[in-house]
């Protein structure tokens, strides 16, 4: 696959877009459904183990955002999630500049921003499961599907930043 910069509005790009659109959407009804059974399968707090010593299911509740980062402003973490989504679909050709990976990035952000931005809505708190740990030694904070959709995201979009040729601007625009 060619990896160089799409061109704004070709074919290409739409097959891009697409396909990163498709991705999302899968993830966030991935994510839904999810947290929707461990809704109806789970008490809240019990656990079942997934492999044992390392990884296991967890029913938790967040009220916050990442690591419980602003417990009980469930609206302002709404209303920041509705806010970060809309400048990355206003902007969002501006900051994929083309690259492919940065479509798909910028997709993932926004499934997770919109599958915990829903359970913000209609919920008033996050459903989270997902639990790694080390024994009882360490023990990650418990995510979700969205949580990981959004880490992924940005750590692509870093990569890509990193990565990739910082575009030139054109001598006559200064």
């Amino acid at each position: 696959m060619n990896w160089e910069a799409v061109e704004v509005n070709s074919p290409r790009e739409k097959k891009v877009f697409f396909s990163a659109l498709a991705v999302a959407v899968i993830l966030l009804l991935t994510d839904q459904a999810t947290k929707w059974y461990i809704v109806l399968a789970y008490n809240l707090f019990e656990s079942r183990p997934v492999i044992p010593g390392w990884l296991n299911i967890t029913s938790v509740r967040n009220l916050g955002a990442a690591w419980s980062i602003l417990t009980g402003h469930v609206w302002l973490l709404f209303v920041f999630g509705i806010l970060a989504g809309t400048g990355i679909i206003i902007f969002f050709r501006k900051l994929a500049e083309g690259y492919i990976e940065r479509y798909f990035a910028l997709m993932l952000i926004l499934s997770g921003i919109a599958g915990n931005s829903f359970d913000r809505a209609f919920h008033g708190e996050v459903v989270d499961f997902i639990h790694v740990h080390c024994y009882e030694v360490w023990h990650f904070p418990v995510f979700n599907v969205a949580d990981m959709a959004i880490c992924t995201g940005v750590g692509l979009y870093l990569l890509s930043g990193f990565l990739r040729p910082t575009p030139q601007k054109d001598k006559a625009e200064c």
